[in-house]
């Protein structure tokens, strides 16, 4: 009896995720009855939160569906709600995420955006279940909402609305599939181990909410009873949501304790932006009340003492530097504990600083939290770019825009600040140094931007190199048009392929070199270049037409060895086209054929 006291399933942590304005904090507000999203800034989150929705909330919600709850030992939800999925990424755990499920919340007439499909790439590699909740269900064309299961409301709406809706839910289902999951309606659903299921709800109305609290109960009650039991008297160790100063507080630390037990007077190890982990006592543990979230305004419960999982403010001298997205740690009585843990704290860091993995040359990196950054850092690795130079938590500073410099390839020689800020002389530097500096709070739209620019780039550069090159052509001297014999030669050719240009020196197919263009005429003006097909009148000061060259010649366009190099490099492949290439190693093998003595 008294070991069973001792553990218990913990709460599950869920993440809510998805795209800017899909409605996620609503599908929150109706759940705990509150009006968080009337209150924000252009309706949008702008903070992390957390919410503890009790069991017996959840049971009277979910009572249309179902009335036995035998079986169920989940004391309730803890609720992490997001401003988009980044917040979701710096909440770390060892071996994993700390959300043990995610809710997806995809807005049903938009689909699958941005930030969604950054959701599912950082789920993947987190390896985390999750639930999408299919939200806005009442802008179906003729779907009457109301505060009800959506599995009860769904039979009542006209054919076409229920045809419609299917339509989309099927579209995500396509969605999910390109990206490798295997979905459906939830209803539909025998094993959630291999499917995602798919809850329409309504955050507004209130519809679908019990269907979805039902599925998250059931999830985390089948698939992670043994991963949520926890020993109740265990050091806690938790992660830090936000840092933030409280009026009549001073600095206090947003935090989700997910192991163990913390209490008032404990010492605690706390993840820093120095190199030593900060090592306290907690002064305060600061409680929301019941279906409140951390970041209002109401007045806190002080406690003494509280068991995972729970979202809690510590009040703590010294916590200046804490590093939001990085770990709280209590140390038990003695030295030896003490010294025990602050060597985890710093091989937690090692390890991040491991999983950026540094190189001499490369791009910096600059993110708002730890786990932001190992975010970052793992979607450029997908997207092949895997030289990163720096990586730091903070807003881009003088400092980076100078190391920035020391890189060799200017394609690295840049920044990326992921929900940063870059300082005034740091800006200022960077337009000095001319180093570019990509800002976003997606990281989607940050790595994309820079990919945009670097083939943007790519293409001027080759551009200038085309235009400074001196291409390969080919042209036959046309039969009956010599209109003059030398001093200048003028006679009409027909362009082969490729291009001539006034001034381009051309060699006979015997790699005889005959001269440069003077000029090129077409219908009496002259113009600078003749593209293929064209039929147009050139003169040369140096031949002699009948001797140095006849009527039906195939001359090239003459070509040096350094530029034939400069065509071959990485940057000059692809700037020929088809026919150029063929004139190239046709010139080739020409020149190949003579002694140097004799070019």
């Amino acid at each position: 009896m008294e070991g069973q006291e001792k553990e218990r399933i913990r709460t599950p942590i869920l993440s809510v995720l998805g795209h800017i304005d899909h409605g996620k904090t609503t599908l929150l507000d109706n759940i705990r009855g509150t009006t968080i999203t009337a209150k924000e800034a252009g309706r949008v989150t702008q903070h992390i939160g957390a919410t503890e929705i009790p069991i017996e909330l959840i049971k009277k919600i979910c009572e249309p569906l179902r009335k036995d709850w035998t079986g169920i030992e989940v004391p309730g939800l803890l609720f992490i709600d997001t401003p988009g999925h980044h917040a979701f990424v710096s909440l770390r755990k060892r071996g994993g995420a700390l959300a043990d499920v995610a809710v997806v919340v995809v807005d049903v007439m938009e689909g699958f955006q941005p930030q969604t499909y950054e959701a599912l790439n950082i789920l993947r590699l987190l390896k985390t279940p999750f639930v999408v909740a299919l939200n806005k269900i009442d802008r179906i064309k003729g779907w009457n909402s109301t505060k009800r299961p959506f599995i009860l409301n769904y039979n009542d709406q006209p054919g076409y609305a229920r045809e419609a809706l299917d339509a989309r839910i099927y579209e995500i289902v396509g969605d999910l599939y390109d990206k490798g999951f295997s979905a459906d309606r939830y209803d539909r659903i025998k094993d959630f181990s291999m499917n995602v299921g798919i809850v329409p709800v309504c955050a507004k109305t209130g519809e679908g909410i019990a269907d979805l609290l039902l599925v998250l109960i059931g999830l985390s009650q089948k698939f992670f009873e043994k991963v949520l039991r926890v020993h109740l008297e265990e050091a806690g160790v938790g992660t830090i949501l936000e840092k933030k100063e409280e009026k009549g507080l001073g600095t206090t630390i947003d935090v989700i304790l997910y192991e163990g037990k913390l209490s008032v007077g404990d010492t605690i190890v706390v993840g820093s932006t120095e190199e030593d982990p900060i090592v306290t006592k907690v002064k305060a543990l600061l409680k929301p009340r019941a279906l409140q979230e951390i970041r209002t305004e109401q007045r806190f419960l002080r406690i003494k003492s509280v068991y995972a999982a729970s979202g809690m403010k510590i009040v703590a001298p010294g916590i200046e530097n804490a590093l939001p997205g990085s770990q709280v740690r209590v140390a038990g009585p003695g030295q030896d504990e003490l010294e025990n843990v602050i060597r985890i704290m710093k091989g937690e860091t090692a390890e991040l600083k491991m999983e950026a993995s540094l190189s001499p040359e490369g791009i910096i990196i600059k993110t708002d939290t730890t786990g932001s950054l190992e975010a970052l850092a793992m979607e450029l690795k997908t997207e092949g770019i895997e030289k990163i130079k720096k990586a730091a938590v903070g807003n881009i500073s003088r400092r980076d825009v100078i190391d920035a410099t020391t890189t060799g390839d200017r394609y690295l020689s840049v920044i990326l600040g992921f929900n940063v800020g870059i300082l005034p002389d740091a800006k200022e530097a960077a337009l000095e140094n001319g180093i570019p500096v990509f800002i976003s709070d997606v990281i989607y739209q940050l790595i994309e931007d820079y990919k945009t620019w670097v083939k943007e780039e790519r293409d001027k550069e080759k551009r200038e190199l085309v235009d400074r090159l001196t291409t390969p052509a080919k042209m036959k001297i046309l039969p009956g048009c010599v209109f003059r014999q030398s001093k200048p030669a003028i006679f009409g050719i027909e362009v082969l392929g490729g291009k001539i240009k006034t001034g381009v020196k051309l060699v006979k197919s015997d790699g005889t070199g005959i001269g440069a263009i003077n000029e090129i005429q077409d219908k009496g003006g002259s113009i600078k270049k003749a593209v293929v097909a064209m039929q147009v009148a050139i003169s040369m000061k140096k031949p002699t037409f009948g001797r140095q060259i006849k009527e039906n010649d195939i001359l090239y366009v003459d070509i040096n060895e350094e530029e034939m190099k400069e065509m071959k490099t990485s940057m000059g492949r692809g700037l020929l086209s088809a026919d150029e290439e063929e004139i190239l190693e046709e010139l080739e093998r020409i020149k190949g054929k003579i002694p140097k003595s004799e070019r």
